[in-house]
């Protein structure tokens, strides 16, 4: 399973949020840094409104979400990629994860103690970006160090590698994420085995107060903190910021769902921060969803972009992609338009696709196969 670490600096609201994104109490919240040591994991629900009216059509039995992981990883402080608060072991840990959910401080409170004595988002971003560009930078030198000998032979790959690394160098020596650099599809290939921090898919959550969430969700721009995030994010390397407040996102965790949706209400906010914020990493992750539905269960199977008929199949049972015959599809708001799937079938919207067929987000799908 794919997983997306919570990374931030101490004390910005990073274990709450986790805590309330995955509805546990695994991550220790406190007003100190540091207070998480090591990483939590915890697996999320992807919410999706679709599996609850496919059921109802079928009359199924049980609904199974798509689900992915979130890591809380401990707070990172300047310096850490020289060893500085718990160092180069976190770095390690942020290495492991598919992509970053960066927690960002948006909220004044006098009561909570920020690290650095003052709320500065761009500055904590920053902070972070940079160690992560300094922890690349030094693994990169290692690298070509280590690949020079070979690459002046006849090892191509070695060769690839030190001229990958030459390009890089210099980029993030000037204080840019690999994940910004343009590189050829051979090199971007290259680059993922290197497994940069720098190079990771990133998202912003802006924690902001509880009474500044629905005017912050509605207007971002009227919240100087959050609009400052966006405009960072955006020209920084085109990244995605959400509003969420942990604070909500942690009470809203106490409450049946019939509470928690009037508790938004009475908010001004029509929907989860923290829904949102899964939904947005599901994405980020490069994952899309197919759906199936009958009667003993209607559920959401995570594919990845890009992925063949065969290779769907083969998420539910390695079976049906080695035997795969082909796929009966029709897409989710056709099947709902039309209310049935002989209506789909007769209208024409119920295809039979073969195995060059990309399957694309909310395809309801019934695969044939023979083994």
């Amino acid at each position: 399973m794919l997983q997306a670490g919570f990374v931030g600096l101490p004390n910005v609201g990073k274990s709450t949020l986790f805590n309330a994104v995955t509805r546990t109490r695994n991550a220790e919240a406190a007003n100190y840094p540091f207070c998480t040591i090591d990483p939590n994991v915890g697996t999320v629900l992807v919410p999706d409104e679709r599996l609850a009216v496919l059921s109802k059509m079928s009359g199924s039995k049980k609904l199974l979400p798509a689900a992915i992981e979130f890591v809380d990883i401990a707070g990172i402080v300047e310096g850490a990629s020289e060893g500085a608060g718990l160092g180069n072991k976190f770095l390690s840990n942020i290495r492991e994860v598919d992509a970053i959910v960066q927690v960002v401080r948006c909220f004044e409170n006098d009561d909570i103690i920020h690290e650095l004595g003052s709320v500065d988002p761009i500055r904590d971003i920053e902070i972070i970006n940079s160690e992560l560009i300094l922890a690349d930078l030094e693994s990169l030198t290692k690298r070509k160090a280590s690949r020079e000998k070979k690459a002046k032979g006849a090892d191509k790959l070695a060769k690839a590698e030190v001229e990958l690394c030459a390009k890089l160098i210099p980029h993030l020596d000037e204080g840019n994420p690999a994940i910004t650099l343009e590189l050829s599809a051979e090199e971007s290939d290259l680059l993922k085995t290197f497994h940069l921090l720098s190079d990771k898919d990133t998202i912003y959550a802006c924690n902001v107060n509880e009474d500044e969430l629905a005017e912050a969700v509605k207007n971002p721009d009227a919240h100087a903190l959050v609009k400052q995030v966006i405009d960072y994010a955006a020209k920084s390397h085109n990244a995605e910021a959400v509003v969420i407040s942990a604070r909500i996102e942690e009470e809203m965790g106490e409450l049946e769902p019939e509470e928690a949706k009037e508790f938004l209400e009475d908010l001004g906010v029509s929907d989860s921060g923290a829904s949102n914020l899964i939904r947005s990493v599901y994405s980020l992750l490069g994952l899309k969803t197919y759906l199936t539905t009958g009667e003993q269960e209607t559920r959401a199977w995570t594919i990845k972009e890009g992925d063949k008929a065969p290779a769907a199949a083969g998420v539910i049972h390695t079976d049906f992609e080695r035997g795969f015959i082909a796929a009966e599809v029709v897409h989710y708001d056709d099947l709902v338009e039309l209310g049935s799937k002989a209506e789909a079938r007769n209208s024409g919207k119920l295809r039979i696709e073969g195995k060059e067929y990309e399957v694309k987000d909310g395809d309801v799908i019934e695969f044939r196969f023979n083994v």
